[in-house]
This record gives structure tokens, sequence and C-alpha cells, in this order.
């Protein structure tokens, strides 16, 4: 029962997925292993008949899964965010973890819902929708012929957590959105000192996202960190208004 606490709290988020048999054959692959939460971006209106063909017993994960217009609101509510995807290049991630890898990531996770996300069949993740993930998965494949189909994609990653997840943490992070709201603050503060040259500000923000969310905070945490970056602004602010001669 401990096992099945940690994955139930998964989530395995389609962006825009493009044929309902796909779906089917997703919903199939995360039933078998214990993975139950379905969640799909878009407006597309799909052939439910297709869905249930592949899906087989597994349709009831269709039945009740979420559906949300855009991934920001797909993803408002977790406290750890996934993409998988194989390509890289200097507007992806910094570095990308294997699957195994990620089970350890969860395993240190502290309560509250892990949304792994899968693109598009054709082209997979764009690289804002891979910028809205605080982490990266990559399942590694021959050089040679790397395509692996959706529901490959999300039966290899599931069968890892399955195998890999330990009983759930009692620890409880903060939220995505309590992520945002903390970046906020830092970018702000170095707003008010004038850290940025010319437009840096996104991508230090898009920085310290990437490793605030990987560092699972507590809201106490939070809030001292929000203090800590508040005050520094201040402080220089102070000491610049002061004539502080050791101010540049």
């Amino acid at each position: 029962m401990e096992h099945k606490s940690n994955l139930d709290r998964i989530r395995i988020v389609l962006v825009e997925p493009q044929d309902g048999a796909n779906i089917g054959s997703v919903c199939r692959a995360m039933k078998t292993m214990g993975i139950n939460q379905l969640v799909v971006t878009g407006d597309r209106v799909y052939d439910e008949q297709r869905v249930r063909m592949l899906a087989i017993h597994a349709y009831d994960l269709y039945e009740r899964h979420l559906r949300f217009a855009t991934l920001e609101e797909a993803l408002r509510d977790s406290v750890l965010t996934v993409g998988a995807s194989r390509r890289r290049g200097k507007n992806r991630k910094y570095f990308s973890i294997l699957p195994d890898q990620l089970a350890e990531r969860i395993n240190l996770t502290g309560e509250g819902i892990v949304s792994i996300v899968f693109g598009r069949e054709a082209d997979g993740l764009t690289d804002d929708e891979l910028h809205q993930c605080h982490l990266c998965v990559r399942i590694p494949t021959s050089p040679d012929f790397p395509s692996l189909n959706l529901s490959q994609a999300v039966q290899i990653i599931t069968y890892t957590l399955y195998k890999k997840l330990n009983a759930l943490p009692s620890f409880q992070p903060i939220d995505e959105q309590r992520v945002r709201a903390l970046v906020d603050t830092i970018g702000d503060s170095f707003e008010r000192i004038g850290f940025y040259k010319q437009d840096e500000r996104p991508e230090v923000e898009r920085f310290f996202r990437d490793i605030m969310a990987r560092a699972t905070l507590s809201e106490s945490e939070t809030q001292r960190l929000e203090k800590m970056f508040i005050k520094m602004a201040r402080l220089k602010l102070h000491k610049k208004a002061s004539g502080d001669p050791t101010l540049p």
C-alpha cells in the first residue's frame, strides 16, 4: 500500500496529443504500472471509440481525465514538473536526467502532485513548454534509431517509477505557484539593485526557478529566502541613498 501511495500522486500530462488511439495506448501503459492520473491539454475533440479500442480495460482513466486549455494551467498545482524530451540545444534545459534518476528525485520530494509531461507525437515539446518544467527526463536510445512513440515513452518511464518508488515522504514542499512567487520576489529584488544588464531578467529568473524547484523547499524556507532577498535590496538601496563610498 505504501508503494502505491507514492504512485497515486503521479500525473501523466499529454500536450495536445494528435490521435485518440495514442491516448488509449497511454492509458493502458499507465494503468499496468499503477498510475491513474491522466491530464490532456488543448481543445482537440477525440474519437472516443479510438481511445477505447487501444485502452481496452484502462478506458476509465480517459473517462476521468483532467483537461486544461494550456500547459501552464495543467502544472499550476504540481510540486515537481518533469518534461520528457531527447532533444538538446542551447534553449533547452541545462541538463537532463534518466528515468532511474527521476524515480530517486521523486523519492526525495515531499507530498504533492508530480507531473510528467509528454509532447506531441510528431515534434515533442517546444522550448517554451520545456521551460515550464522544473526538470527534463530523457530515455537513452540507440543513436541509429532514437525515436520512441508516445505510449512507448510513457511505458518505459512509468515502469521505472513503479519499480523504484518507495513510500511517500511526509514532507510538504511548495507547489509551482509558490515557486513562481518566490522567483518573482528574487527577480524584483535584483531589479531594485540594478543587477540586470540589458534583457537578462527572464534568463536569471528561469535559472533560479529551476534551482528552487529542484530544492523542493518548504513554506518556512521559502519565506526565509524571500525575506533575505528583500532585505538585500533594501540594504543596498539604503547604503546607496546614504552615500556609502564602497558601493558602485
